[in-house]
């Protein structure tokens, strides 16, 4: 029974702090464009196929 006197402060604590992180970050703004970063990894790069074609030679010994 005594282990609650230090696990319930403790979980309120712990809840408090995720809270407070919580905030922080929409406050900052973390959570205001939350498509563009899924649709970025859908776009061409054209540097990336450059850079492949690049080390290929490079393995092939060109």
């Amino acid at each position: 029974m005594s282990v609650l006197y230090v696990l319930v402060p403790l979980a309120l604590l712990l809840s408090g702090a995720a809270v407070a992180v919580f905030a922080w970050a929409v406050r900052k703004g973390q959570f205001d464009d939350l498509q563009t970063p899924a649709m970025r990894m859908l776009m061409d790069d054209p540097g990336v196929s450059d850079h492949n074609r690049s080390a290929q030679r490079q393995i092939q010994g060109e």
